[in-house]
């Protein structure tokens, strides 16, 4: 099942990071129909490698994971001073990502179905979270303050209800 791969997989990567780091999370960039991964979108994959091998990961920690349905960054969200601190890097992957597909379907990448950023994450009861933030079309316009705000937005709210089950 895909959950018990996606708990294997934040759990594997929760223990390569110091807890210091904050919690982890999982944003993905899922399609809403067909694929989006280097076989059917490869415009959009040879911008996101360019970005990934400039990317200095120095201010921050995370994982670029391919899937069939989208990619997938793992990274740690970090509490301080009562909020939610997502690195400018991270919020500029995804802002990378999005027009990368968006490019890439220009140039001739296929299928053009709209792509939703989802948050995941694992509560420490084994839990599964996930909430829908945001849904984007190829055609649409990247608002990364949108995005920035709607990220934090829902990771706070996470972060809110861990809080009160613990």
């Amino acid at each position: 099942m895909w959950k018990d791969t996606f708990k294997r997989r934040m759990f594997e990567f929760g223990k390569e990071a110091p807890e210091e780091r904050g919690i982890p999370f999982s944003i993905k960039i899922r399609v809403i129909g067909g694929c989006f991964h280097r076989e059917h979108s490869p415009r959009a994959y040879e911008i996101i490698d360019k970005y990934l091998s400039a990317l200095s990961k120095s201010d921050c920690y995370f994982r670029f994971e391919e899937h069939e349905s989208g990619p997938e960054i793992l990274v740690y969200l970090a509490l301080a001073s009562g909020g939610i601190t997502l690195t400018a890097s991270i919020i500029n992957l995804i802002v990378a990502v999005l027009k990368a597909r968006s490019e890439g379907i220009s140039k001739g990448d296929r299928p053009h179905e709209s792509l939703e950023i989802i948050i995941r994450r694992i509560q420490k009861n084994g839990e599964f979270i996930e909430e829908k933030i945001m849904r984007i079309g190829n055609t649409d316009l990247i608002d990364k303050e949108k995005i920035k705000k709607e990220l934090k937005k829902s990771a706070r709210k996470e972060m809110d209800e861990r809080d009160d089950k613990t």
